[in-house]
């Protein structure tokens, strides 16, 4: 099977039926998505689809790029670019395989194929019985194309593994920000295209593409059992990025009829193991992957930046800004993709659509080699001219920083009813947290967009006095009612329930009287608002 000619993936048609088409379907008019399976599969789907884009039909410059997403290319057009690279993407029979290790790895230990799913039981879990949650025996058989797509979930985002067995070139678990098409209409094409970006914004010399500087499975794999073994940036392609290889693994590939645990239709060709070998390609330095958002230490600019990664509590607005601006001085890199749509096509995309363009973000929250959660949401973007974006951005800061000291009180306040001792509290109070971001998401979009349209219009205050009031008012609502519906939501003893009251008093004096809420008052001229309306 190759993966540039044959059809394997399955797709989301217009009509709403699912077919099973070949890569160049991408730019099929009736198609609108992938169908995969799995969430994780369907976000490596996507930057398989970009990576191969970007690396055999990118844009020159602007106008190109403006081109191709009015009118995508015909199939015959995008094949004959695909054809180009289709020698690295063969996944069965002789020469270099597709993500896979250009040894046959013959003597390397046998492991189920299950194990290239992420969230799958380790071996030590397995001999441990600890996988009470997420249970062994998933994915024991797999079509090739399932086993491809996990092989290549694997590799871009691969944990630790133990001894040897390398992360990925982002990092373990990294999160990914794709930017999507608003309009009903939009096609695959349209969303896949946003994230491709012109030769002239990111230059790079045009790739060999025979060479294992860019697809590393066409050449013996760089090692990494000794020091001085690492691969940086500088030892490879740009495009690399798409195509890195950390773990080096072959799939053993059997014929007979049986169904696939992923997919469940019938197939006659299946992959049950895998043999995978450890101290496979080391990826180190300043790596900077086109789909990921990074962090910088401004104080210590010499410093390798860390890709974002998804962490407990999900993706909510507290760190909206560090995935869709860029300010080295708050130490911050929005994805590759996402500074060209913002930079060099937003302005110019509301002849495209009405609506707010959005931002899809996605990943593993990962601990170690261990996945606690799977994360995926959108969030919007708006159009922030560079002459203002870092007075903006502090203003959304500022909003941020309110919305924690609130929530930490909110918090406080409610274990202290809860408790004799709410210092001695043990347990997770996690959802109060989310709670909180998830039903505040609205009120401080609202706002984030009253101060870009402010900003836009030239306007001194940014947020004006009764945009900060709005969202001060609401998170007061909001930490009264976490509290009443936690704290207050069932009737107790008299003692307990004076303690009850307590805590909520004592809330409601913070809310209004607090240092940080009084600052944020006069930071706003939230008072001179209330002379006006008196």
């Amino acid at each position: 099977m190759n993966l540039v000619k044959d059809p394997w993936l399955l797709f989301k048609l217009k009509d709403g039926s699912e077919k099973v088409l070949p890569l160049n379907a991408i730019c099929d008019p009736q198609v609108v998505d992938f169908a995969l399976p799995r969430a994780d599969f369907q976000g490596a789907a996507y930057q398989l689809a970009i990576g191969l884009l970007q690396t055999v039909f990118a844009p020159t410059d602007s106008r190109a790029w403006h081109r191709n997403y009015e009118q995508a290319p015909d199939t015959e057009t995008l094949q004959a670019a695909f054809d180009s690279a289709a020698h690295a993407f063969n996944t069965s029979g002789d020469g270099p395989l597709f993500m896979q290790d250009f040894d046959a790895l013959e003597s390397a230990t046998k492991a189920p194929v299950s194990s290239l799913l992420i969230e799958a039981p380790g071996g030590n879990g397995l001999k441990l019985n600890t996988d009470h949650f997420i249970k062994r025996g998933i994915g024991e058989v797999m079509s090739l194309p399932m086993a491809i797509i996990a092989l290549f979930t694997l590799q871009i985002n691969a944990p630790s593994g133990g001894q040897g067995h390398r992360t990925g070139l982002r990092g373990g678990g990294p999160l990914t920000t794709l930017v999507l098409a608003q309009d009903d209409e939009a096609t695959l094409w349209q969303t896949l295209w946003l994230n491709v970006v012109d030769r002239k914004y990111w230059s790079y010399p045009d790739p060999d593409l025979n060479s294992a500087s860019v697809f590393p499975w066409l050449g013996p794999t760089k090692t990494s059992e000794k020091a001085g073994t690492e691969i940086y940036e500088h030892n490879v392609h740009k495009l690399h990025c798409y195509w890195a290889m950390p773990r080096r693994i072959r799939l053993e590939l059997q014929g007979g009829s049986t169904r696939c645990q992923i997919s469940g239709l019938e197939i006659d060709q299946f992959v049950e193991s895998i043999r995978a070998q450890n101290y496979g390609g080391n990826y180190k330095g300043a790596w900077r992957h086109p789909l990921t958002p990074y962090k910088l230490n401004p104080k210590k600019p010499d410093e390798e930046p860390l890709s974002a990664k998804g962490q407990p509590g999900g993706i909510t607005y507290k760190i909206w800004d560090s995935l869709t601006l860029t300010s080295k001085r708050e130490g911050q890199l929005a994805a590759v993709v996402v500074e060209y749509f913002s930079k060099e096509l937003l302005e110019d995309f509301a002849q495209y659509q009405t609506e707010t363009p959005r931002l899809w973000v996605f990943g593993y929250d990962m601990d170690n080699m261990k996945a606690r959660g799977w994360y995926s949401t959108t969030v919007p973007l708006f159009a922030i001219g560079a002459e203002r974006l870092e007075e903006v951005l502090m203003r959304v800061k500022l909003m941020q920083q309110l919305a924690g000291e609130i929530l930490w009180h909110t918090r406080t306040e409610i274990k202290n009813a809860w408790f004799e001792n709410s210092a001695d509290a043990k347990g997770d109070f996690s959802f109060i947290d989310l709670a909180f971001w998830q039903r505040s998401e609205a009120c401080f979009f609202e706002a984030v967009a009253s101060l870009v349209d402010n900003a836009t219009k030239d306007t001194q205050l940014l947020l004006k006095p009764q945009n900060a009031s709005d969202w001060l008012n609401a998170l007061r609502k909001l930490s009264t009612d976490l509290f009443d519906e936690y704290a207050l939501s069932e009737l107790g003893s008299q003692r307990s329930m004076a303690k009850r009251i307590k805590a909520r008093q004592s809330l409601s004096l913070w809310l209004y009287s607090g240092k940080p809420i009084k600052a944020f008052i006069s930071e706003n001229n939230i008072e001179q608002l209330k002379k006006e309306s008196a």
